[in-house]
Order: structure tokens, then C-alpha cells, then sequence
């Protein structure tokens, strides 16, 4: 079977958010290696939040059902990012046999965009 989860999020809305909450909001959404990565980008910031919503998505959790930061998006620089899953999100994952997520994230100057797709047994 495949799974499909995407989000949309206007990159406004993320720049305004880090203004009123500032690290607050990054440390509860995003991972050290999220906002080491990400430096401050908005736009980067941004796809990593739609990916999130896209893996709670593919998982049928919502954001209600796992927490931001038991989902990581992990990249290395020149490479394709990848997702670390953690505590609740893992178990799910496993429930439901999933073998393989694969993430694309993308962005224009107004909004982020991703797309996960994951295959089970």
C-alpha cells in the first residue's frame, strides 16, 4: 500500500509567528538540527513545518495525534532530505508497517510546499 500526506502554508504566516514568539516557537516545532540547518531561513523553515504537517498527514494523526518534534526533517547538505520519526510517530509508523518515507519539499516567494509519500508491507 502507499500512503500519501501533503501540506501548503504561506511563508508569511511562519515569519510573523517567529516575530511575535521568536525562539519560543522554534524550539517547540523544530529540532536543534532543524534550526541549525535552516539558519534563520524562513522559507526553509517554512517547508519543514508543511513537511511535518505532511508526515502527521500520511501517518492519519493530524497535528493533534503526534508531537512537531517527534518528526524530524534531516538533510545533509547536496543531499535529499530525509525523515526521522520518534516516540508516538514511530510506534505509528510501525503499526501501520510503514517501510519507507520519502519527503520532497519545495518553495516559491509566498508559500511551502511538500509532498511525503511512504510505502508499507
Amino acid at each position: 500500500m502507499v500512503l500519501v500526506g501533503t501540506d501548503l502554508i504561506e511563508i508569511d504566516r511562519i515569519s510573523k509567528t517567529i516575530e511575535n514568539y521568536g525562539q519560543r516557537f522554534l524550539n517547540r516545532i523544530y529540532t536543534e538540527h532543524e534550526i541549525n540547518f535552516c539558519n534563520g531561513k524562513v522559507n526553509s523553515l517554512a517547508g519543514r513545518f508543511a513537511a511535518k504537517e505532511a508526515v502527521m498527514k500520511l501517518l492519519g494523526t493530524g497535528v493533534r495525534g503526534v508531537g512537531w518534534k517527534e518528526i524530524e526533517i534531516h538533510r545533509q547538505r547536496g543531499h535529499k532530505p530525509t525523515i526521522n520519526l520518534y516516540n508516538k510517530a514511530k510506534n505509528i509508523a510501525i503499526k501501520k508497517k510503514i517501510i519507507d518515507i520519502e519527503i520532497s519539499i519545495s518553495h516559491s516567494r509566498s508559500t511551502a510546499f511538500a509532498v511525503a509519500v511512504a510505502s508499507t508491507k
